[in-house]
């Protein structure tokens, strides 16, 4: 089968940089994908990029326009500039985009990150926009790993991902399904910016406070965490539904960072046991983002499920959502549908990504 160098790019909701990684994606007889990660680099937003993409959604539409235009350009920047140091080619690029708006309910998810840009930079063509066309069939437009998860990484009974948003993945009754479980890192980097960091490494803030159980019974009673079914959250959520309860109740900062981190692991370790069905039989799962790297929050899961977790390596517990992208691009390009309606709840699998360029070598 016909092997692909394509570029994966990602920002996530944490804001902490993009991610480019150059993959070789393979088909096999099986319709799995074979994968190597050949180079990889995290580009960290400055204070300009920073700002300008946490402010994006109270701008004006012309603001906004702009803004899709410029970020491409500066994706495609870096992207050429990566390959110049690299000494790499590309097939494909796929892009995610970085999101502004998440609002599935209103049949909404919009991601910047202009593709024409993209292609015009670099020369190369490029797939973005994965979301939408699931949205507009009624889904959620996310978690989107699962497609990856199921093609890539099947040998796991579940696939979980701590980044911004804790999300999760597993094959139930021959269906693979998924969703976002609660935020995560989007929540502990809030808390550790008022210690003047980016985010809590190790955990080490958390592990200094103590759970006010006050606090903690309010955040599990939310009413997302009751739902059933495909869901997803967004940063809007964060806002609306759940960041008054941690602002009004007045313990300290330590206190709030360990409350929220036992928060997470309950909801993520509880989560993982109603997927495998408990103790049992051995159970894996694969764990990979940012998160990993927190201590504290895994302890704290650990505390929740008995199931075997599984921290790769850095470079795919980082890159895995990059890799995930690449291979949507692919099968985007090769008219394989990419988004599985059993995970987010639209009325049919979706073929989804907007092309731009020319892709007549990779048909």
């Amino acid at each position: 089968m016909r092997s692909y160098n394509i570029i994966g790019v990602m920002s996530g909701t944490s804001m902490d940089g993009l991610d480019i990684a150059h993959f070789t994606l393979s088909e096999r007889e099986d319709k799995k994908w074979d994968y190597k990660i050949n180079h990889a680099k995290t580009i960290p937003y400055g204070d300009k990029w920073r700002l300008r993409l946490s402010k994006l959604r109270n701008q004006s539409s012309l603001i906004f326009y702009k803004t899709d235009r410029f970020f491409g350009q500066y994706i495609g920047e870096c992207i050429a500039d990566f390959l110049d140091e690299n000494s790499l080619d590309a097939d494909l690029i796929a892009s995610h985009g970085h999101t502004i708006f998440h609002q599935p309910h209103n049949n909404l998810s919009v991601q910047i990150g202009d593709g024409n840009s993209i292609t015009a930079m670099t020369g190369i063509p490029s797939v973005t926009n994965f979301r939408a066309m699931d949205v507009i069939f009624g889904g959620h437009g996310a978690p989107l790993s699962a497609v990856g998860d199921e093609l890539l990484f099947s040998e796991y009974d579940v696939c979980l991902n701590i980044g911004g948003f804790a999300n999760i993945s597993s094959n139930q009754n021959g269906a693979r399904i998924g969703f976002d479980i609660c935020p995560a890192n989007i929540l502990f980097n809030r808390i550790a910016r008022e210690f003047g960091k980016d985010y809590d490494e190790n955990g080490t803030i958390a592990e200094s406070g103590k759970i006010d159980y006050q606090l903690l019974d309010k955040l599990n009673k939310i009413e997302y965490y009751h739902q059933s079914g495909s869901k997803t959250l967004g940063r809007e959520w964060i806002n609306d539904q759940f960041w008054f309860n941690v602002r009004e109740s007045g313990i300290s900062k330590e206190d709030k960072m360990k409350t929220l981190c036992d928060h997470v692991g309950s909801q993520i370790g509880n989560n993982i046991e109603d997927l495998t069905g408990g103790e049992g039989s051995v159970k894996r799962v694969l764990a990979t983002g940012g998160g990993v790297h927190n201590k504290t929050l895994i302890d704290h899961i650990k505390t929740h499920t008995d199931v075997e977790i599984v921290i790769p390596d850095d470079m795919l517990v980082k890159y895995k959502e990059a890799l995930i992208f690449a291979l949507l691009g692919i099968l985007r390009v090769k008219n394989i549908d990419n988004i599985y309606k059993s995970v987010t709840g639209a009325d049919d699998d979706v073929l989804a990504g907007s092309l731009h360029g020319n892709f007549s070598d990779l048909l």
